[in-house]
């Protein structure tokens, strides 16, 4: 059976930490896909791959320390 290809046809820039940009590399490393799948991947699967608390606990301490967009 042939493998199917999967269609990414929205493309847009993206700016990251260099933090997130080493984690995606060693992710690419690890598994071989580009930045455009690994983040589709992850995006796609983030209710099996964090809890709703922990992903709350993450925004929320962001907010503290750079504050909600939009000035909220």
């Amino acid at each position: 059976m042939a493998k199917k290809s999967y269609p990414l046809p929205k493309r847009f820039n993206a700016a990251l930490s260099e933090s997130a940009y080493d984690q995606l590399r060693a992710l690419n490393a690890s598994y071989g896909y580009g930045n455009n799948y690994l983040l589709t991947i992850l995006l796609e699967n983030l209710e099996e791959i964090a809890e709703p608390e922990a992903l709350e606990r993450v925004f929320q301490r962001f907010i503290d320390e750079y504050g909600a967009p939009g000035g909220k």
